[in-house]
């Protein structure tokens, strides 16, 4: 997994159905915060989207973009997005490229069962593009705030 002071990788990634799309380093300059997440409207990843959507205005008062990665296609985002009212930014990694270069593409072993799949994990990155702070193995209960309080000590 990506660590701490490493240049966050750049990617490029088509957002919710409609919306075309983002580019890291186009937001350069302000703060970021990445959320990979396993699978859209699944509980944990819809009470951790429905949670960064609640606090987007404090995110957006530290100067902190929120972005979700899965790999659900552009399609079942705004469908997921839709449903729950989300306002953040969702992309989708549908080839894996960008989970992979952020170590978040893991083995997961479930009932014995072992497959490859999201490790939810968040990254928060600085102004100039580096990782600032990174959570792996997220437990949602309780993250949003935890890292928009770290967006807002960041500066």
């Amino acid at each position: 997994m990506i660590g701490i002071g490493e240049k966050a990788p750049d990617f490029t990634l088509p957002r919710s159905a409609g919306d075309g799309e983002l580019t890291l380093s186009t937001l350069q300059g302000g703060k970021v915060v990445l959320y990979f997440y396993p699978r859209d409207d699944t509980p944990g990843c819809t009470l951790e989207a429905i949670d960064f959507t609640r606090l987007r205005t404090e995110f957006e008062a530290a100067g902190t973009t929120v972005i979700g990665i899965s790999k659900d296609t552009p399609e079942k985002h705004a469908k997921f997005c839709a449903k729950h009212g989300l306002g953040i930014i969702l992309v989708s990694d549908a080839a894996g490229d960008t989970c992979e270069r952020y170590g978040t593409w893991v083995e997961k072993k479930m009932y014995g069962k072992v497959s490859m799949g999201i490790q939810r994990a968040t990254f928060l990155i600085d102004a100039a593009g580096t990782v600032a702070q990174a959570w792996p193995k997220v437990s949602v209960t309780g993250h949003a705030e935890e890292v928009l309080a770290a967006a807002r000590a960041l500066g």
